[in-house]
């Protein structure tokens, strides 16, 4: 019964100190102290049961202690280093799952996105276009984002409204492309408004580019091996 206590007693504690580590209080304590008499209180439980059973047995009562000690360290060593589990756990989905783009913390407090290359060798991933997820190949041979004719419809682009004034290389060849702005493209929490872009003609792009006018927009564009990272 002393363990079940001492445990919802860690598990409570926990638990508050996660839902308020935004007001840095609990309950009108600071979180720093609120997170030691929360551990206090298991082992103070335990030492006080250990008084009691060493008179039975000393050291069963030292080994059960010596439990409780390690169990009150691991939860709070999970506590003050959550950032840094969360910021590995990210990084193990990005490199499980290239393609999706990963936001990390940097130690100087910045926001990165991480993406990995794929099977073919390139960076991909997705992008917000308004309520509609884009998949889009990171290109900075691109000047401008360049849209399927495909996906340009999906964002709810009216085809009647596009005119195809230029003429862009592909790697398909030469294609006419239609000028037009995006009011707001996502890559994570990086957001870019009235973004210049393009849309080729339909059958012309295998794949929707994430070029310059969007790319230059960044504060670093860093390749590190099979890793792209993207500072906003």
């Amino acid at each position: 019964m002393r363990f079940i206590v001492g445990l919802l007693i860690l598990a409570i504690g926990l638990a508050i100190l996660v839902v308020n580590h935004d007001t840095g209080q609990s309950f009108g304590i600071d979180n720093d102290d609120f997170g030691r008499l929360v551990v206090a209180l298991p082992i103070l439980l335990m030492i006080s049961a250990g008084i009691v059973l060493g008179r039975r047995s000393f050291g069963q009562g030292l080994r059960r202690m010596a439990i409780w000690v390690l169990i009150a360290l691991a939860l709070v060593t999970g506590y003050l280093y959550r950032g840094d589990f969360r910021s590995v756990g990210e990084r193990l989905v990005a490199g499980l799952m290239p393609g999706r783009a990963v936001t990390v913390t940097t130690q100087d407090g910045q926001a990165e996105v991480i993406l990995h290359k794929v099977l073919g060798g390139h960076f991909e991933t997705s992008v917000d276009i308004g309520p509609v997820s884009v998949p889009v190949l990171i290109d900075t041979g691109a000047s401008s984002v360049a849209l399927r004719f495909e996906d340009a419809v999906r964002i709810g682009i009216d085809p009647a409204d596009l005119r195809f004034t230029r003429t862009v290389l592909t790697a398909n060849g030469r294609a006419s492309a239609a000028p037009l702005r995006i009011p707001e493209l996502r890559l994570g929490p990086i957001v870019r408004t009235d973004i210049e872009a393009v849309v080729l003609e339909e059958g012309r792009l295998d794949q929707s580019l994430l070029g310059m006018s969007f790319l230059s927009t960044l504060s670093s564009l860093q390749m590190q091996t099979d890793e792209l990272r993207l500072r906003d």
